[in-house]
């Protein structure tokens, strides 16, 4: 199943899609003159860092024995074929075409032999990146992955049970049509199961929370007039332009 939140004027529809249509409680309304929002409304977002080892080495960084995590706020978010806003002052900002992992139900304190269990299902992220303002242990990422409009999401969620247990899915990103990252989610370092897990030992994770699990190899810098497609096997594809801030 698809589920997406969609806005129409002034009103907000959540729902399962089927064909050109998205189905709420309120009926069946037609995927026509609408915005399209994030599908989810996460209390937090975690991302993974350096969870593709080729992606680690193009940083020159080391992959850490634990998964290494970030944070992004909620308000970074934005949903499909809304623009990126390119940041006054930045210089070097990347693209980053990645698996998210939707939290189902409250999660913690569990073992990785349930942890998909407490997944809802699976979306598609790009995890925009100033990496100048990422210099060295004492400026962490927050300000650097939490500009406004920094994290595109959706177009909607896959629920776990059309992806399956065997999470092995193509990841592609295109800059205006040019493929610039292929990657696939068997390289990640740290599993799905074991972040969860990993998560869980310390933080209540809660319906609606977001997992960032990595971007495979070949970021570079995006400029303003470009478009991202990250396209996810199974899922679909998370389009948006990057314009410049007014």
């Amino acid at each position: 199943m698809k589920i997406a939140r969609i806005k129409v004027g002034d009103n907000i529809y959540t729902g399962r899609i089927e064909g050109d249509y998205l189905f709420s409680d309120k009926g069946p309304i037609e995927l026509r003159d609408i915005k399209w929002l994030p599908p989810c409304e996460p209390t937090k977002i975690i991302g993974l860092a350096l969870n593709f080892k080729e992606h680690a080495q193009e940083l020159n960084l080391e992959v850490g024995k634990e998964p290494l995590i970030f944070m992004k706020p909620p308000s970074s978010m934005i949903g499909h074929l809304e623009n990126i806003i390119y940041p006054k002052g930045a210089k070097f900002v990347h693209y980053e075409g990645e698996l998210a992992v939707v939290i189902g139900k409250k999660c913690r304190k569990i073992n990785e032999r349930e942890a998909l269990d407490y997944v809802l299902g699976y979306t598609i992220a790009n995890d925009v990146t100033a990496r100048d303002f990422v210099t060295n242990f004492f400026r962490p990422p927050i300000k650097a992955k939490g500009f406004d409009t920094f994290l595109p999401l959706g177009p909607y969620i896959v629920t776990r049970d059309e992806i399956g247990e065997d999470i092995r899915l193509d990841i592609i990103t295109k800059v205006n049509g040019e493929i610039k990252q292929r990657g696939n989610t068997d390289q990640f370092v740290h599993s799905i199961p074991r972040v969860i897990t990993f998560l869980s030992e310390f933080m209540t994770l809660l319906p609606g929370d977001l997992i960032l699990m990595g971007t495979p190899s070949g970021i570079s810098p995006i400029k303003v007039g470009d478009k991202i497609e990250i396209s996810i096997e199974k899922i679909g594809t998370l389009s948006n332009n990057v314009v410049e801030e007014k």
